[in-house]
């Protein structure tokens, strides 16, 4: 099996309040030069359709998503000032979603647990 089989990814979908999505924008290059520092951290880029934002990112584990969760949250603060989390789904194997249940219950997620990784012969 690949390390990438068992990576853990983040999915939060964001609804910029009207007026704001120029200042929003700009302020995400703010995440990302704090997500460089990130050890575990797999890959980091957002995506936009009119006014939703979206983050794709991934981790090597559940310790290196919590940890980016917690190294974010004062832009997160300030963005979710602008901006709705509409939806928030995190993905992955169920032992690494396990340890982030609790951690992120506050957010509702939905949670997508691999139901099977492909090994080559």
């Amino acid at each position: 099996m690949s390390a990438l089989s068992t990576f853990v990814s983040i999915h939060p979908y964001f609804k910029v309040h009207p007026g704001k999505l120029e200042t929003v924008r700009a302020g995400l290059l703010r995440f990302v030069e704090k997500t460089t520092t990130e050890k575990k951290n797999l890959f980091y880029e957002f995506t936009v359709n009119g006014n939703e934002i979206f983050c794709r990112e991934g981790y090597t584990d559940a310790e290196g998503a919590l940890a980016h969760l917690d190294n974010v949250g004062a832009p997160l603060a300030e963005l979710l000032t602008m901006a709705d989390l509409i939806r928030f789904e995190v993905h992955g194997p169920a032992a690494e979603l396990e340890k982030m249940k609790a951690p992120l219950a506050h957010l509702n997620p939905a949670w997508f647990m691999l139901e099977r990784a492909l090994e080559k012969d």
